[in-house]
């Protein structure tokens, strides 16, 4: 007798196969350097705890990294970043604000200014690695490595 599986588990395997596939090309040591680099000011000023925040951010840098390869589909078959950009902006704009709200749990912000700014900190965070990701998927379409 033939095992039956429906489309919808073939589509989640071959969804999770791609993705372990994609997260093998990131180096944790590159995702700790990118939160230092777009968050150091708030951890010193803000004196949180460090690895708790490094840790939320790592989690939503790999989820935009991921999101970003999912629509490398389109990037491949011409379509340019910005108009792709565009169809996955409800998605982008949760993780950004789940970052966003993580971090002034954790740093206590309740100031405009300061929030503004660390606003644009994790739309920026967020949408660079959105962008690594969509052109590394992008590379790996380009060369066969589904």
């Amino acid at each position: 007798m033939a095992v039956i599986t429906s489309l919808a588990e073939k589509r989640q395997e071959k969804q999770l196969r791609y993705e372990r596939n994609m997260l093998r090309e990131l180096s944790l040591e590159k995702l700790r350097a990118k939160v230092l680099e777009h968050f150091l000011s708030f951890y010193t000023t803000y004196r949180v705890f460090p690895s708790v925040v490094e840790e939320g951010c790592i989690d939503l840098a790999i989820e935009a990294y991921l999101l970003g390869a999912r629509y490398s589909r389109f990037g491949y078959y011409g379509e340019k970043a910005d108009s792709v950009r565009r169809r996955c902006v409800q998605e982008e704009k949760y993780l950004v604000d789940t970052l966003f709200d993580f971090l002034c749990f954790w740093g206590g912000i309740d100031e405009d200014l300061v929030s503004q700014s660390l606003y644009y900190a994790c739309e920026h965070y967020i949408g660079g690695w959105w962008m690594e990701g969509f052109e590394r998927g992008k590379k790996r379409r380009r060369l066969k490595l589904r």
